[in-house]
């Protein structure tokens, strides 16, 4: 039997592609996790329900993906007091700034976190640093996660090729 602690829940099938691009970070750094969907418009008592019963549930951080008006982040939040981490989802008439201002705009009292548009990774990674706050073999996960990151990105300096590329010096 697993025991997620981090929760995602998102307010329809259409945001899965979304939530699926951040997830293989959590499988990486060992991070079980569970997903939902309940809309804060037409199942209202599910969201609600979900939020207040996560942390009974081992539940430390929720993540939120929404699109459109988003007002998924902030039910969750007004449930919980747990954190709360709000994914905009990029799509609709305004492209996703509509879902972005409404996650990133809450009224004083009802914390949301917010990353950018389609930021699923980020907000993965936001919710293993939290738990990585209490959690230190969690933290030394994330700074082996980082040392490798950083090491793609000089690797990536080869690929310079034809440029002229600094010197390794000017890194030092």
């Amino acid at each position: 039997m697993s025991n997620p602690r981090i929760g995602i829940i998102m307010g329809s099938a259409s945001d899965i592609a979304v939530a699926e691009k951040g997830t293989p970070v959590l499988a990486e750094l060992g991070i079980e996790f569970e997903a939902a969907i309940a809309s804060a418009h037409r199942t209202p008592d599910d969201v609600e329900g979900y939020a207040r019963n996560a942390r009974q549930r081992g539940i430390e951080v929720i993540i939120a993906v929404a699109g459109l008006s988003a007002a998924l982040p902030g039910v969750v939040a007004a449930s919980t007091t747990l954190p709360v981490i709000g994914v905009p989802v990029k799509g609709g008439a305004l492209d996703g700034l509509d879902a972005l201002l409404s996650i990133a705009q809450m009224p004083p009292g009802v914390p949301v976190a917010s990353v950018g548009l389609n930021a699923m990774k980020n907000a993965c990674l936001m919710a293993a640093r939290i738990i990585a706050s209490h959690d230190e073999g969690l933290t030394e996960k994330l700074r082996d996660w980082a040392a490798k990151a950083a090491s793609e990105v000089a690797k990536s300096r080869e690929k310079l090729e034809g440029l002229p590329a600094a010197p390794q010096e000017a890194y030092q």
